[in-house]
């Protein structure tokens, strides 16, 4: 009996400001698709301009999947991703579409593809309580030094502020025993549901990229981004979202220790090691299949996504059913 094939699921994946989302959008435009966003920040509610959520302009009528639907005090996990990630894989390609995943969170991305499994969320509890006490007694810079020594090769891709990650990372070890590099590996634990494909964007020279972020960040600060923050500081100022890049960089213009000049200028070195991160993650994942532009041109990256999905024959040549529009 000949089995099933696999269902098909596209992933774009890259540094921040690199174009990913143009890319993603031209790619479901032309092949039918709608796309799943693995961003852990564009999916809390009002974080338009400090996460750089698509437009409806930018989206160009494509479906977008997992943008904007939490408050900002609600917390969101990898596993929680993996499950609505999942349903919406099954649901678009029941009715015909094709699934593309597009972000630059590594971890949601790696996690759905290689299909990681989690523990129960009860077992995780005590030790988190424990951790979390030890944070605020400690800080974090003792608890990052500590996964630096148990597992400097993760410790690697996570930054100190991180405080997200750095627990994680301490809570696997003390409840499974293992390091995070280790855990991921093991948890694959039975092959994939999904054929994928991988596209990279990344640039020749790191700092084409570099400028990019930099014009990006001036364009958010003339856009709002401002008012943006100093509203979600007043909400909520504890909640996760709150320290995500974009927030955190303006506390210090808000509490009158430094000016808007550095403030703006923390938050474009910020922002430049955060792609940097991201870059180390997607380079150590397998099978990327990666796009690098000299220089920024949308229909360039299209047009070598493109073939590189008709050379491995993932989709085959491209057939203007545009099922990711609206009717």
């Amino acid at each position: 009996m000949r089995m099933a094939e696999k269902t098909r699921v596209l992933a774009v994946v890259g540094p921040t400001a690199s174009g990913k989302t143009a890319l993603g959008v031209g790619l479901a435009r032309l092949y039918g698709g709608q796309v799943i966003s693995a961003d852990s920040m564009q999916i809390y509610r009002g974080m338009d301009i400090a996460t750089a959520k698509p437009t409806a302009g930018e989206m160009q009528g494509v479906k977008h999947h997992l943008l904007d639907f939490l408050d900002i005090e609600e917390r969101y996990s990898v596993a929680a991703f993996v499950s609505d990630a999942r349903k919406l894989i099954g649901e678009i390609a029941a009715a015909g579409g094709r699934p593309m995943v597009v972000g630059g969170t590594g971890l949601y991305v790696q996690a759905l593809l290689s299909n990681m499994e989690f523990q129960p969320e009860e077992k995780k509890n005590e030790v988190r309580a424990l951790l979390e006490a030890r944070r605020t007694q400690e800080g974090i810079e003792a608890l990052y030094a500590e996964l630096c020594k148990i597992d400097p090769a993760y410790a690697s891709t996570v930054h100190v502020n991180n405080e997200k990650r750095v627990l994680r990372a301490l809570e696997i070890c003390y409840t499974t025993g293992k390091t995070p590099t280790e855990y991921r590996a093991q948890t694959v634990a039975s092959p994939s549901d999904y054929r994928s494909l991988i596209l990279g964007l990344d640039y020749r020279d790191r700092e084409t990229l570099y400028a990019l972020i930099d014009r990006r960040v001036d364009r958010m600060l003339e856009a709002g981004l401002l008012e943006e923050a100093r509203a979600y500081f007043a909400a909520c100022p504890s909640a996760t979202a709150a320290q995500a890049i974009g927030y955190k960089e303006l506390a210090g213009y808000f509490a009158g220790t430094c000016t808007l000049e550095e403030a703006k200028e923390n938050l474009k070195r910020a922002t430049r090691r955060y792609a940097k991160r991201q870059l180390t993650w997607f380079k150590r994942m397998p099978d990327v299949h990666w796009i690098v532009l000299e220089k920024p041109d949308a229909e360039e990256a299209r047009q070598a996504a493109v073939r590189i999905i008709e050379e491995t024959g993932f989709y085959g040549a491209a057939d203007g059913r545009q099922t990711g529009l609206p009717e």
